[in-house]
């Protein structure tokens, strides 16, 4: 499929936004996003996927996640991707070049943005399937990424790098057996590696369970830089649960040793 066919754009005209009847909506993200995502926002409320929008849960360079609402009250995690600078773009190449699923890399910055936006909903799909806990995904259009909001209320569920402090060492232990659970199935069943798994993309629930997210960058293990980011992974829990945390866990090699025991078959790759 060509890069145009799996991406299409919505015509545009400023006239058009006088169609979006939830003035709610263009008001959330007048400021902040240009016409077409406002269009492309606007369309997935077409579609029934998103009723209206609330304000911003969570602010970074690249993106800002929205707290949205479905048409049966369900609360929404949407994500949304800001107009790339050239430094992002630099970036995120090395994550999609070599990728077997992403044969074609626009030089348009915009629909290279598209293209980075999918490959982080194929990425939370795969892994979503796989068992990882992650946010369930919903839809992807454009910049936009819809997916199941994880928190309580209208509050998002913190950051272990929020919270950790405020944790005992047991609960940070049973935090710790989870992390290594969750990078096992990434590598073992969803064929993928996390390549940013840290305590900034691992949310906790008030029952200590947790969810790993931002996983755009995410690549498969065909990747010529796999072993590497996946090293990086290990080097991060290491460093945060040993270094940081203090707990007494095994060494890097050793779980290294268990997070690729179930590719010692698998020729190239261990």
């Amino acid at each position: 499929m060509k890069f145009d066919e799996e991406f299409p754009e919505i015509p545009v005209d400023k006239r058009d936004l006088k169609r979006i009847k939830d003035k709610d909506l263009y008001e959330t993200v007048e400021e902040v996003f240009d016409t077409k995502t406002v269009m492309s926002l606007y369309e997935l409320m077409r579609k029934r996927i998103i009723k209206r929008m609330n304000g911003v849960i969570s602010a970074g360079k690249e993106a800002r996640v929205y707290l949205g609402y479905g048409y049966k009250g369900e609360r929404l995690a949407v994500k949304i991707y800001l107009t790339a600078t050239a430094e992002f773009r630099r970036g995120i190449l090395k994550y999609i070049m070599g990728d077997p699923r992403f044969r074609y890399v626009p030089s348009d910055t915009r629909r290279l943005i598209y293209l980075w936006t999918r490959k982080e909903y194929r990425n939370l799909k795969k892994m979503y399937d796989a068992g990882v806990s992650v946010p369930r995904p919903i839809a992807v259009h454009n910049n936009i990424l819809v997916m199941e909001f994880i928190g309580e209320g209208d509050t998002r569920a913190p950051l272990l790098h929020e919270i950790w402090e405020e944790l005992s060492y047991d609960e940070l232990m049973h935090i710790y057996r989870q992390a290594i659970d969750n990078l096992k199935k990434i590598v073992c069943k969803a064929k993928l590696v996390h390549a940013d798994f840290s305590e900034f993309n691992i949310m906790v629930r008030s029952d200590l369970s947790i969810v790993i997210i931002d996983v755009s960058q995410a690549v498969t293990l065909d990747h010529p830089n796999a072993m590497e980011f996946l090293e990086r992974d290990i080097r991060n829990v290491y460093r945060f649960f040993k270094e940081e945390a203090g707990l007494d866990i095994p060494g890097i090699e050793e779980i290294k040793e268990e997070v690729l025991s179930c590719l010692k078959n698998v020729e190239g790759l261990y």
